[in-house]
């Protein structure tokens, strides 16, 4: 066989198929060399832990940041998302556990030796220096050339729009472009790896929403591997391809942002992501299945949900007139927002909130009926608000099974605020 596929290899016109194989042979080898000259940008923690006396702000966590991966730690404030960043970043020393860079364990390295860059919530610039001596006063503490400091100065003054600000003042600059220097002296380091502590807080909401976009533009233009610290979730879900949600200093779920949005693994992962957050009411035992406390008329659930909670997002619950079928209710009150309009509707002695798009037609006070799918239901334990494998029964009827989720169909004047 070898001989005959050398002698096919001597006609020109049987050459091409071994040109084409040695050509993907030599492109996938340049794949790999390219990934392994990222390895370096990976980050592990393997079962670390912080601890300050009798207190632990850190418990025994585990992950690893793939090369290029943009992963938000987020969590509300106290749950050690911020103490578990300085601890990557060397400015806090862990208790316990080990954490590697690339092939390096750098647990116990100071932060100038992990080859990372970091940007604060407080931008931390020189009053008294000019934008570009802020810029570029790292490369300068570490004696880089000043005909290279001036070439990666233009570089990045560019990538990040700040050209025409670099004689300016930090005084004399936005929130916004304050942010942009404080990233531009992180980018200029070129190192692979940047760490981020809540660096939009101080901003308003319109600067947010744009920062939001340049800083994932820029991660996904430079490559970097970033590990961004925020307690808002909307940045969490827009901004990171995984999000590692902490409550009292451990990891609750490890996800993209539609699998916590989608599949919460807890109560607290549930009521803490989407805006407005999932509802979560009790559920009661009924004759022939599981009701929402209060309400005895409509069973939701099988008996194996009674004494649990029952999860349904704003945006899946369809409200109806008050002869439709469904969970009765009533409107509480409703809060229009221009693109969308959040209603607050009661159900026994629990409260739900509906979303809807645009301004529907509701009144407060006026009775109603809730339908959601099977599909739309989560159910947690009342202990320990894990999540339940349990299927809630279909509230929508096969005949209204292509409506849309959240058309109101409550004739009234209007919305009474």
């Amino acid at each position: 066989m070898t001989a005959m596929l050398c002698l096919k290899g001597q006609c020109g016109r049987n050459m091409q198929p071994e040109n084409n194989n040695q050509k993907q042979v030599h492109l996938s080898q340049r794949a790999d060399s390219l990934d392994a000259s990222r390895e370096h940008q990976r980050i592990r923690l393997e079962a670390v832990s912080k601890h300050w006396g009798d207190t632990t702000a850190v418990d025994q966590i585990s992950f690893d940041v793939t090369p290029g991966e943009f992963v938000i730690l987020l969590g509300p404030s106290g749950c050690g998302k911020s103490t578990t960043l300085r601890m990557v970043a060397g400015l806090e020393q862990a208790s316990a556990g080990q954490i590697h860079i690339g092939e390096r364990n750098v647990t116990h390295l100071p932060p100038g030796d992990r080859g990372i860059s970091m940007v604060f919530q407080t931008y931390a610039l020189f009053p008294h220096l000019s934008v570009a001596d802020n810029i570029v006063f790292g490369l300068r503490s570490r004696k880089v050339p000043k005909a290279e400091r001036r070439e990666r100065l233009a570089r990045v003054a560019q990538l990040v729009d700040l050209e025409a600000y670099l004689e300016r003042k930090p005084a004399q600059l936005s929130g916004g472009q304050r942010q942009r220097v404080a990233l531009a002296r992180a980018i200029i380091s070129e190192h692979p790896i940047c760490l981020m502590d809540e660096p939009l807080s101080n901003l308003d909401a319109r600067l947010r929403g744009e920062m939001r976009r340049e800083i994932k533009a820029l991660q996904q233009r430079l490559g970097m591997t970033v590990i961004y610290v925020t307690h808002d979730q909307v940045e969490a879900m827009s901004m990171g391809d995984r999000v590692i949600l902490m409550q009292k200093g451990r990891i609750v779920q490890d996800g993209t942002p539609a699998e916590l949005y989608d599949r919460p693994a807890t109560s607290f992962v549930a009521g803490f992501i989407g805006s407005p957050a999932m509802n979560l009411v009790k559920l009661a035992a009924a004759a022939d299945g599981a009701v929402i406390e209060g309400e005895p008329r409509c069973n939701v659930a099988p008996h194996a949900a009674k004494g649990h909670w029952l999860g349904v997002r704003p945006e899946d619950i369809r409200l109806l007139s008050p002869d439709a079928t469904g969970v009765p209710a009533e409107v509480v009150d409703a809060e229009y927002l221009g693109a969308d309009t959040i209603v607050q509707v009661r159900v026994g002695e629990q409260q739900l909130r509906v979303r809807f798009d645009g301004k529907p037609n509701v009144v407060a006070v006026a009775e109603c009926r809730l339908q959601w799918r099977c599909q739309a239901a989560h159910f947690f334990a009342a202990d320990d608000g894990q999540r339940l494998t349990i299927v809630g029964h279909e509230l929508v009827p096969d005949s209204e099974a292509r409506v849309s989720p959240n058309i109101a169909r409550i004739d009234s004047p209007g919305v009474n605020r």
